[in-house]
């Protein structure tokens, strides 16, 4: 790829991990390598058995993986799983900028700056050292405006109406 551009999927509706896995699913058909950090994702679900299917072109890496929300975790629990977090950033931040992928989707971005797990500027700096080549998407609510104007594409996914609030939970092979 000449040029990679900077997506943010966000917004409280549902579909932005979904968007970033379907551009990863295209570029895979395309011939081209992705990479896809996930934060805060602990369960197990489709898109991890369908990239071992698409490998060596597809890999999901899971990033401050945890059972527990952070709200509900110790301060020692959090301070563990933030210097985890330091670590499996520099990982991430490696491999950006090593071109080794024509796609990394960071997935749940701003989930790990809400929980204080990044900083904005953490993020600001995968944009910025990102490669000329390199596509980077960022997915999750509430991006913060110094992303919003760093990003080329900016999609809000709007919740209208959702099944989960007459109690539906996450369904296998729809949401998980």
């Amino acid at each position: 790829m000449k040029k990679g551009y900077v997506q943010v999927y966000t917004g409280d509706g549902k579909g932005k991990t979904t968007a970033a896995l379907g551009l990863a699913f295209r570029a895979v058909g395309r011939g081209m390598k992705v990479i896809m950090f996930q934060f805060l994702k602990g369960m197990a679900t489709g898109e991890l058995k369908s990239a071992e299917l698409l490998k060596p072109n597809f890999e999901i890496k899971r990033f401050a993986e945890s059972k527990k929300f952070t709200w509900d975790m110790t301060e020692e629990e959090l301070q563990e799983l933030k210097s985890k977090v330091r670590e499996e950033y520099e990982e991430l931040l490696r491999i950006l900028k090593s071109g080794e992928y024509d796609i990394v989707i960071v997935d749940e971005a701003m989930a790990a700056i809400h929980s204080g797990l990044l900083s904005v500027e953490d993020v600001l700096r995968l944009i910025e050292e990102k490669p000329k080549s390199v596509e980077l998407i960022l997915t999750g609510r509430s991006a913060p405006q110094e992303i919003i104007e760093k990003a080329d594409l900016v999609t809000e996914m709007k919740e209208i109406k959702h099944y989960y609030k007459k109690g539906v939970p996450a369904r296998v092979g729809i949401e998980i």
